[in-house]
């Protein structure tokens, strides 16, 4: 709210002093904000962790094609789970923030079209066309989430189809744990990124003697990082809970089915039951 209040002030031209307050406002909402975040990783990694426990359960019935009788590190399809789930949040959240990029790249050529077509939006005489800035966001919304969405439910679903619920033992937790580290890392960096740019921005940040304000090298640094800090801890950190999460979820409910298929598990692992 304190963002978006600082935005409106900008663009009503209500004076320095005003935004000087909503920038305030915004960077103690930003440090807040990364507290409550942190509850909300808990949460997360609790939930999965229960959600986990369940799906050993179902995998470790003795009735059951390939059993899982213990979740051991140094077998090698547990171990191969580990890294592939460890990897999974970093491509998730690369993919998350690459297309937050494009989305803000496509906004910017947009308004760029308007003011070069309109020149009279910048003294308020031509009303822009703000329908297509808002479709612009509403179907990257959308449209981007597919890949990341494919890579959560299908890496799962692929490793249990062909190599049995005994990998998928050891890819859930790979991807908890590195999941919660990345998702609190996400948090934080990015609200020290954003409260970074707001601090030069307040005159208060001296280097050799010269108060950097808006405009100078500095600020320009602090404003490429806030540019990575915000998709960071907006998009990237949040949609990491769901990540742990829907994973568990997904692989609890197939759990017989990957019991039931197990395409490689003989293969990989000769001693399994199936």
């Amino acid at each position: 709210v304190s963002d978006n209040a600082g935005g409106m002030a900008e663009m009503c031209n209500l004076g320095p002093e005003t935004r000087a307050r909503t920038d305030q406002l915004d960077a103690a909402g930003n440090t807040t904000a990364a507290i409550g975040k942190g509850f909300a990783i808990g949460s997360a990694a609790l939930v999965s962790l229960a959600l986990y426990g369940a799906f050993l359960t179902r995998a470790s019935n003795p009735l059951n094609k390939h059993p899982v009788e213990n979740v051991d590190v140094i077998s090698p399809l547990v171990f191969s789970g580990l890294i592939v789930g460890a990897m999974l949040p970093y491509a998730f959240s690369a993919m998350t923030m690459k297309s937050v990029g494009k989305a803000a790249l496509e906004m910017v050529l947009e308004i760029r079209r308007q003011i070069r077509e309109q020149p009279g939006i910048l003294d308020g005489s031509v009303r822009p066309d703000y329908e297509r800035c808002i479709k612009i966001s509403t179907n990257s919304s959308l449209y981007e989430m597919i890949p990341p969405g494919i890579l959560v439910l299908g890496t799962p679903f692929f490793v249990g189809i062909f190599f049995g619920p005994l990998a998928v033992a050891g890819l859930l937790p790979g991807a908890l744990v590195s999941g919660v580290a990345m998702a609190t890392s996400s948090a934080n960096s990015g609200g020290a990124w954003d409260n970074a740019k707001k601090y030069v921005e307040s005159g208060q940040f001296v280097l050799d003697g010269v108060v950097q304000k808006k405009g100078s090298d500095v600020h320009k640094a602090a404003v490429i990082g806030d540019t990575v800090g915000d998709p960071l801890k907006d998009t990237s950190g949040p949609a990491l809970n769901i990540l742990v999460k829907l994973m568990a979820i997904f692989s609890l409910v197939f759990a017989i089915f990957f019991d039931k298929t197990a395409l490689l598990q003989c293969t990989l692992s000769p001693s399994s039951l199936g």
